[in-house]
């Protein structure tokens, strides 16, 4: 038993030693490493216009509100989520959703 477990502590020490070595001789050096990317500001960080309608949020929703709304984000599509009703995963930055709780008073607008 004393043998086996002694065999088995050389083995594990070869196979890190092995490792650490390896590992340490492969990883890039500080002038080696990419140029980190660049970032442009091409307003995608707001492709909806959600930003200039904040200050929908708690407002009871109607009609004309969603017009509002939708003239002053300029988003393309308008989307008004309503607790409850089902509604498509998919993800389009151009779409401005418009969610509202059992109160019909807006809670969230953001794109997606």
């Amino acid at each position: 038993m004393r043998t086996l477990r002694t065999m088995l502590l050389v083995t594990l020490s070869s196979t890190l030693i092995a490792c650490g070595g390896s590992r340490a001789t492969s990883s890039p050096e500080p002038d080696d490493a990419p140029p980190p990317p660049q970032v442009s500001d091409s307003g995608q960080h707001d492709p909806c216009g959600a930003a200039p309608v904040q200050d929908r949020v708690g407002r009871q929703f109607s009609d004309a509100l969603e017009r509002a709304i939708a003239e002053e984000s300029d988003a393309e599509r308008v989307r008004v989520l309503r607790p409850g009703e089902a509604a498509t995963l998919d993800h389009r930055p151009d779409r401005l959703n418009i969610r509202l709780d059992d109160d019909n008073a807006i809670v969230d607008i953001a794109c997606g």
